[in-house]
């Protein structure tokens, strides 16, 4: 009867997950989406404690009650700016559990046989059955009691795979996250030999792979697992920071897979559906940034992109600085805008400011849009979700391919901490990082101002022209001080 439950919560709960997959790509509904999910994983947390989770309450109750107290504590923390790399660093635990996981059931796996080797000779099928259950041997030792020699050959398969997966993502993830929060040089770096050690680690993943299903020893996985980290650091630390965002998304489809690996390894239906929902979604989202950036989702994968192919393009002419009162003369006189957020805003947390800014310009019977770019910021989505946040409408918020044709037509474009996103070399340098990757085409507007801290490449490292040409004009300073100077002056 519980394990009926158990099975038919875990049906309710996967539906429940779909939906709330469904409901995340619109805006309007991601609310009722997350509550979704909410519902789906609390019940899928009762009906294992009830069923296959029976017999630990206790300790699965301190461990929820842990877990979930530093989660709180960590949201409370955690900026808008920092979003990204909580990301990749959640997704780094995922992969953790994964290869502990794996470890576990290796073990698991061994102590049954010893149980099984001792049973005493001459048992009928029926003798057998009664002696293990005798054995109290718990789940998941029961299952693999059961199983026969070719099952328990799949089942080494299925936990080597999770333990790679997921070892590959925790290092992959510990390095982006380092990356998008500072501690970790930005650039692309391979240690000599590059692709070839990335290759030759997953050669040996495989040798190793074969030895342990003829052996079922601990050594292969042990190998094998320092094989997987060492992929997980060096793919990783061989793309450059510009591409994290599909990194972040391509790291999430890693965790998918992991889980769904380990629940083929545990017989747990529900591991199995949720790590196949979020592993699809996740590499669908680094296909269409991929295509957004106009890369390769294999030399995603395999790491290492993002680098020029030749000296790149000289930038001439200078930077011309505006000051608050020029960017409110202009806007006053404005009868379109579009303003192009990046991470510069989220930083400075700028969003209310530029809410603000908007709904006074609206109020003048402006047309004020949003134009957002696949990969702006260091996260799918991340400035859908600061302007939600600052309650900017939906209807004013429009991607790349809504908008792109409209800049020739527009009196002023605001560009709020971007740079590749908007930059021209993409179509003008094929000697560029970013060459040939789809960008907002802003400097077709009439007038266009940058907010900028200073005069520096950014985060990428990548020089834009566009803070050169004769329509452009640079707004020095932090994004949320010039939006305080510049709000008064709009009348």
């Amino acid at each position: 009867m519980e394990f009926g439950f158990t099975t038919a919560a875990y049906v309710v709960a996967a539906v429940l997950f779909i939906l709330s997959l469904g409901g995340l790509s619109g805006q309007e509904s991601a609310k009722r989406a997350v509550w979704y999910g909410i519902v789906g994983m609390a019940l899928a947390v009762a009906a294992t404690l009830i069923g296959p989770g029976s017999g630990y309450w206790l300790l699965s109750i301190l461990l929820i009650a842990g877990g979930g107290a530093i989660g709180y504590v960590v949201a409370q923390r955690v900026q808008m700016t920092e979003m990204p790399q909580l990301v990749a660093a959640m997704h780094s635990l995922v992969g953790l559990a994964a290869v502990f996981v794996g470890i576990i059931a290796h073990f698991e796996m061994g102590r049954v046989a010893g149980i099984v080797a001792s049973a005493p000779e001459g048992l009928t099928a029926a003798g057998m059955e009664a002696w293990m259950h005798e054995q109290h041997l718990g789940t998941f030792a029961a299952i693999i009691a059961h199983k026969t020699p070719i099952e328990l050959s799949i089942l080494r398969v299925e936990l080597f795979l999770g333990i790679f997966i997921g070892a590959v993502t925790f290092t992959g993830s510990v390095i982006a996250y380092g990356k998008l929060a500072g501690k970790v040089a930005s650039a692309a770096t391979k240690l000599p030999g590059g692709h070839l050690l990335n290759a030759g680690a997953a050669a040996l993943s495989v040798l190793c792979l074969l030895w342990y299903v003829n052996t079922g020893g601990f050594f292969p996985l042990f190998v094998m697992t320092l094989a997987a980290l060492f992929i997980g650091y060096h793919l990783i630390m061989g793309i450059g920071g510009a591409d994290m965002p599909v990194v972040v998304s391509m790291l999430n489809s890693y965790s998918g897979w992991a889980a769904a690996a380990i629940g083929f390894s545990l017989g747990n239906d529900l591991l199995i559906v949720v790590g196949a929902l979020v592993g699809s979604s996740g590499a669908i989202l680094s296909y269409i940034m991929c295509k957004a950036m106009n890369r390769s989702f294999v030399s995603v994968i395999l790491g290492g992109f993002g680098g020029s192919a030749g000296p790149q393009m000289e930038v001439e002419g200078e930077q011309v600085a505006i000051e608050a009162d020029g960017v409110a003369a202009a806007l006053n006189d404005a009868d379109s805008v579009i303003i192009i957020p990046g991470y510069g805003m989220a930083v400075a947390q700028a969003q209310q400011g530029v809410a603000e800014l908007v709904r006074k310009l609206r109020a003048k019977g402006k047309n004020v849009r949003f134009a957002i770019h696949p990969v702006a910021g260091r996260l799918p989505g991340h400035m859908n979700v600061l302007l939600a946040e600052a309650k900017v409408p939906y209807d004013i918020v429009m991607e790349m391919d809504e908008i792109n044709d409209d800049f020739p037509d527009t009196d002023v474009a605001i560009v709020i901490g971007s740079n590749d996103i908007v930059n021209p070399a993409a179509q003008e340098d094929p000697n560029s990082p970013i060459a040939g990757m789809p960008v907002l085409e802003c400097w077709k507007a009439k007038q266009v101002f940058v907010s900028k801290r200073g005069q520096g490449t950014g985060y990428s490292g990548i020089e834009n022209p566009l803070f050169f040409k004769e329509n452009t004009r640079m707004f020095y300073g932090d994004a949320k001080a010039s939006l305080d100077k510049l709000l008064p002056l709009i009348d």
